[in-house]
């Protein structure tokens, strides 16, 4: 049996894009994941299909599974010769247990190595525009818990020391105990009047922070209902984030946008949308899947050298089509000597990738601006070949044929409704936890309205809808849906850019 190895791995502070290079290489081969509540699950998505999760989230007064046997399982896991990555939030070592896991670990004679995390203890108060440390006014700072191991007795916090020694204070897990922590630091010393936040999810676009007093923070928190995950900063730097706010400053922050673009393909629409601050729901109204049969799609390659042009209309037929072509044991040489046309800058960019430049790229992708494009350069009796989705509007080859074009149409992928909780997002949307619906062509309009059920459209109205382009509003407005933005350029760039002009124009 191969050796077992443990990797403590910190995740970071809660968004999670500040995972470092080397967590995210161990998630890769990781063979078994054990995870807590402040480790995103969308870092899980890095790991091996055949990944083994294990989740052992702890909540106060509710835990998945006691330390101590969570210490056991990586060293039973790790017996049995896995590769086993504990997926910790923040920082293994700070407030993390990583201490206990790894005595185990040495004591069993377990590998194991450390991987550093970004601490909240930090981050987060970065994120709020609160420094830690500022010249001139905090020369040191303290990281203390706000939640000390309930069996030891007496605190072993050493509040006449620390109270009124140390600029900046950040109590980790504290919210629960605010009463009593600030009541110890005005026992000790610490002003009444100290400038305090208490900020909770930070780094996430959930993000709330409130700001307050030492004196005041049990009671405002109380009123404001504010619950863990939080932290606690006390000190003069606080007042650094009247000026410093940037995080929760930006354009959509507080904002939540449901993506319905494939799973595959959301990660660009969402990133856009994230540095604008708002938070997304992936929620795929489609997936992309391979055409029931290659019977056409086979023959069309097999006498790729008959046609004069190929005509691509987005960058999922490319990448289908090229796929099926290396299947095949083909590659650009079989394209003879055609000429290829790419509809949008995206496809004529996927293209590329295959070492293509197309020979036109019509911006216009409605089938008028399309044969516009092509008119002049597609003469009667021309072979044109069009590989796209098995379900497509049929205008584009029928203006085609009327222009005395020999044209086949050959599926090379077909998308159908994916596997998304419509209940659940239709309970979003009814709650008016939906901001922005966004919707990057027209099988996601019909296909979220599948997975909402009856009344799908008027659900979908309580929110502000965007399209990528004019036949995606089109149908929308053919099941009743009155979209608030359609991109002027037909691209997910040319989507955020009109809904930015959206939310700038009514001054957020």
């Amino acid at each position: 049996m191969k050796q077992g190895m443990v990797y403590l791995v910190g995740a970071g502070p809660g968004d999670y894009k500040l995972i470092s290079v080397r967590a995210l290489e161990y998630i890769q081969i990781a063979d078994t994941i054990v995870y807590d509540r402040l480790a995103d699950d969308r870092l899980l998505i890095a790991a091996r299909p055949d990944v083994e999760l294990i989740y052992v989230g702890k909540a106060s007064s509710d835990h998945t599974m006691r330390q101590d046997d969570i210490n056991q399982l990586l060293v039973d896991k790790a017996k049995e010769g896995k590769i086993v990555v504990r997926l910790k939030g923040g920082d293994p070592f700070v407030f993390g247990r990583g201490g206990e896991e790894a005595l185990l670990l040495v004591e069993n004679e377990i590998p194991f190595e450390i991987v550093p995390g970004i601490t909240s203890a930090i981050s987060v108060p970065a994120y709020a525009g609160i420094p830690v440390t500022h010249r001139g006014i905090a020369t040191s700072f303290a990281v203390v818990t706000g939640h000390e191991d309930p069996t030891k007795g007496d605190s072993t916090i050493k509040w006449s020391h620390l109270a009124t020694a140390v600029d900046t204070l950040v109590f980790l897990m504290g919210v629960e105990k605010l009463p009593h922590i600030t009541e110890k630091l005005i026992e000790h010393g610490r002003s009444a009047n100290t400038p305090a936040a208490v900020i909770r999810w930070g780094t996430k676009p959930e993000q709330r922070v409130l700001v307050t007093t030492v004196g005041q923070a049990a009671a405002d928190v109380a009123k404001a209902g504010i619950k863990p995950p939080a932290i606690f900063i006390v000190g003069e730097v606080v007042t650094l984030r009247e000026q410093l706010a940037w995080f929760d400053q930006r354009l959509l922050f507080g904002k939540t946008a449901l993506v319905t673009r494939a799973r595959e393909q959301a990660s660009a629409l969402t990133t856009a949308l994230e540095t604008l601050g708002a938070q997304c729901i992936e929620a795929p109204a489609i997936k992309l899947v391979e055409p029931e049969s290659y019977t056409e799609l086979d023959t069309a390659i097999g006498q790729l050298q008959q046609y004069n042009w190929l005509i691509f209309t987005s960058v999922n037929g490319v990448e289908h089509f090229f796929k099926r072509l290396y299947t095949k044991k083909c590659d650009t040489r079989s394209l003879g000597n055609a000429k290829i046309a790419a509809i949008g800058a995206q496809t004529a960019s996927k293209l590329k990738e295959y070492g293509i430049i197309a020979d036109i790229v019509p911006l216009e992708f409605r089938a008028e601006g399309i044969v516009e494009a092509l008119t002049g350069r597609i003469e009667s009796g021309m072979s044109v070949l069009i590989p796209r989705a098995l379900v497509a509007r049929d205008i584009l080859p029928e203006k085609l044929r009327k222009l005395g074009a020999i044209v086949d149409v050959v599926p090379v992928y077909r998308t159908i409704t994916a596997d998304t909780d419509g209940q659940a997002i239709a309970q979003k949307l009814q709650n008016g936890e939906i901001e922005l619906v966004t919707f990057t062509s027209s099988s996601t309009v019909t296909n979220l309205l599948t997975l909402l059920g009856p009344g799908g459209a008027e659900l979908i109205q309580k929110a502000k809808v965007a399209c990528i382009g004019p036949i995606t509003a089109g149908t929308c407005l053919e099941h009743g849906i009155t979209p608030d933005v359609i991109a002027e350029e037909y691209t997910i760039k040319g989507m955020v850019k009109s809904i930015v002009s959206m939310y700038k124009g009514e001054g957020k």
